[in-house]
């Protein structure tokens, strides 16, 4: 599935120019000689945060793992991302007026602060501070993480994720006009289909089909292996 987020980073980016773009503009640098590797350094900082933010809710999907349904969470993040995708105006627009939007928009302030300071330390930490803004791609990449029920796989998702972010926006960062407005509407409505086409794949990843890559078969939860375990070496003796 980790092929998935780098795709769902591209098509993301288009939607976050909105929200990001003015900060990734505003990233001009004082040294020209150095100005793609301080964007770089931006862009990681916002991927390190995804990935922490991954191996956090990672843990989450482990935990229920453990309890035995994993199955069943991949099929009910799945069925709940396509949900989402259905309501993916809707999500958004919520997620714009809601109280943690508004609390998290703040942080833009910080941001400034920390580029007029300048330095790599200050374009790395600004890039960490973005990674928290609120965004509907990032929260329903996060739903995946979940779904995956790993903390070294969830962070793994969104540290791809992150990496699939990189291109629009180094690129917008050297010409704010170099894509259209069209084209990224056409983007933006392409989004919902590809958030959908997720949700399926976590769907058919929970049924176990047995298709490689699809829906491969899903080993006994943890935590009922270890039983099954321990029958067994007691019925040996």
């Amino acid at each position: 599935m980790i092929w998935t987020a780098f795709i769902w980073g591209i098509l993301g980016s288009f939607h976050c120019i909105g929200m990001c773009g003015p900060i990734a503009l505003a990233l001009a640098g004082k040294d020209r000689n150095k100005y793609l590797l301080n964007k770089l350094l931006y862009n990681s900082g916002r991927a390190v945060t995804y990935s922490l933010l991954g191996g956090l809710v990672g843990m989450v999907g482990f935990s229920l793992s453990l309890a035995g349904i994993q199955q069943w969470v991949s099929i009910v993040l799945g069925l709940m991302i396509i949900v989402l995708a259905f309501f993916y105006k809707e999500s958004e627009k919520w997620i714009t007026n809601s109280t943690l939007s508004s609390s998290l928009i703040k942080l833009k302030s910080q941001l400034g602060k920390s580029i007029k300071r300048g330095g790599r330390k200050a374009f790395f930490i600004t890039g960490v501070f973005n990674g928290f803004l609120p965004c509907g791609m990032v929260y329903m990449a996060l739903v995946a993480s979940l779904a995956l029920q790993s903390p070294v796989m969830g962070m793994a998702y969104m540290f791809v994720f992150g990496l699939g972010t990189f291109p629009v926006m180094i690129l917008l960062m050297f010409s704010k006009d170099i894509f259209s407005i069209n084209f990224r509407m056409k983007m933006n409505k392409a989004m919902p289909y590809f958030v959908m086409f997720m949700g399926v794949l976590f769907v058919m990843r929970g049924m176990g089909w047995g298709i490689p890559y699809l829906s491969p078969k899903l080993g006994l939860p943890t935590a009922h292996a270890a039983e099954l375990l321990d029958a067994g070496i007691t019925n040996c003796q």
